[in-house]
């Protein structure tokens, strides 16, 4: 009996290349071991150590007490459990607010087994560190639309660019990010119509969550893929895929397909 070939890892430049053969990737969040262990051998392309623990998994009502400690902790975990996915981590509130500050705590996400952190806005100072970073080799995912870190600022989670205004911000926002070196973009909470014209412009391949279903990929909150109750509101764009699979295994690799097929996102996920 012959040996199985060993499975590829997934790298950076795999994402770019994904997207030069027109194939969707697929992402989940992932907090511990034993979750990370079944979607990356049902097909997750990308795992996400998330700041969505903070609602999730420490029960809090947004994300902004999740520290550089939590991200850490739970990437250690997740890092046990892949075989084959990139395994991405959150920068949490504040942990970017300069260059150096930013390379600190990606060294650490990055020394706790990540291979690519992600940083929500582009402002100045998050075109900063993403330059800082990506001139350090440390790979950068940008997260643009609504930034959950941002709460505050946007008096709650609210869809972003459907005024002209900010949907030509958001455009201009999206090249900016590419150009100071990101190698990847998550669009949270825009118009279908808004995603599908960002995708089509950025240089870098596009994550969507609540976006329409013409970016390069999907992700979706681990709870939310499996109808979990996070005691928060349920959002428009998730689908509980584990009523379909059966399974955790089998709604892992309902919602790679659908991701895969464009099925999902359908358009009762989307946003005008």
């Amino acid at each position: 009996m012959s040996t199985p070939a060993p499975l590829k890892p997934v790298t950076v430049p795999d994402l770019a290349q994904a997207r030069r053969e027109g194939r969707r990737l697929a992402m989940l969040t992932a907090y511990d071991a034993g979750f990370a262990r079944v979607f990356d051998a049902n097909g997750a392309d990308i795992i996400l150590v998330g700041d969505s623990l903070g609602m999730v998994v420490q029960g809090h009502d947004s994300t902004l007490p999740v520290t550089v400690d939590d991200i850490a902790y739970h990437v250690r975990a997740v890092a046990k459990g892949l075989r084959r996915a990139l395994l991405l981590a959150d920068l949490p509130f504040q942990a970017d607010a300069t260059p150096e500050r930013a390379l600190e705590a990606s060294t650490r996400l990055l020394q706790a087994g990540a291979g690519m952190v992600k940083l929500e806005g582009a402002g100045p100072h998050k075109l900063a560190a993403i330059r800082f970073l990506a001139a350090r080799e440390i790979p950068v995912s940008a997260h643009l639309g609504l930034t959950p870190q941002s709460v505050l600022r946007f008096g709650g989670y609210r869809v972003q660019g459907r005024e002209a205004a900010a949907a030509a911000q958001l455009r201009a926002d999206a090249l900016a990010v590419a150009e100071a070196g990101a190698s990847l973009l998550v669009l949270e909470c825009v118009p279908s119509a808004l995603a599908a014209d960002i995708t089509q412009a950025s240089p870098i391949p596009t994550i969507g969550i609540g976006a329409g279903p013409h970016c390069d990929g999907q992700v979706l909150v681990l709870h939310d893929v499996l109808g979990l109750d996070t005691g928060h509101r349920r959002p428009k764009f998730v689908k509980d895929f584990l009523a379909e699979g059966g399974s955790v295994a089998g709604a892992v690799r309902a919602y790679v397909e659908a991701v895969r097929d464009g099925s999902f996102p359908g358009a009762e996920h989307a946003y005008d």
